[in-house]
């Protein structure tokens, strides 16, 4: 790269400023969000018509694969990866840097703040496997002892979706 003629300070400033630009620019393309257990059970419920009968599965599953960060990416023994907050496994559900797998979509889209996307693949997961799909369930939430209970840390029976389908999970 040619810089105009300045002072080599001027272009160490420069080189400087450009980079740390370059840097906000990249950075801004992947938000991610890291949430809270009410804060995830309420949108769940509220935006996405969860029942509230399986939050506490949601939610168990959630926090013992991603630790409800939307950004989490773990790579696997057999190199797949699993993405997002419900640690969407690449070798089946997703395809890494195109569209594809039994959801029909990008893995990588599944490690932002859209959380959309994964909810619509978890549900499609769960109807076709249950929760047993994912080993944090199964290892740490299979007990119902082992739940969460939103109802008094959350107040879920308070909480109410805009629009009840007869087929929410």
């Amino acid at each position: 790269m040619l810089l105009p003629d300045m002072s080599n300070k001027s272009k160490v400033r420069f080189l400087i400023v450009l980079g740390v630009l370059a840097l906000i620019l990249c950075g801004s393309e992947v938000e991610s969000k890291k949430y809270m257990r009410c804060e995830l059970t309420r949108v769940m419920v509220e935006n996405y018509r969860f029942q509230k009968t399986l939050m506490s599965n949601w939610i168990c599953l959630i926090e013992h694969e991603s630790n409800l960060d939307t950004n989490k990416v773990t790579r696997n023994t057999n190199n797949s990866k699993n993405y997002g907050l419900f640690q969407i496994n690449s070798k089946d559900y997703c395809a890494e840097g195109r569209k594809g797998g039994v959801c029909n979509m990008k893995c990588e889209d599944l490690s932002n703040d859209d959380i959309s996307d994964d909810i619509a693949c978890a549900k499609t997961i769960q109807e076709r496997d249950g929760f047993k799909y994912w080993k944090g369930w199964s290892r740490y939430c299979r007990n119902t002892q082992n739940l969460p209970n939103l109802d008094v840390t959350c107040k879920l029976s308070s909480l109410s979706s805009a629009y009840r389908s007869p087929n929410a999970y």
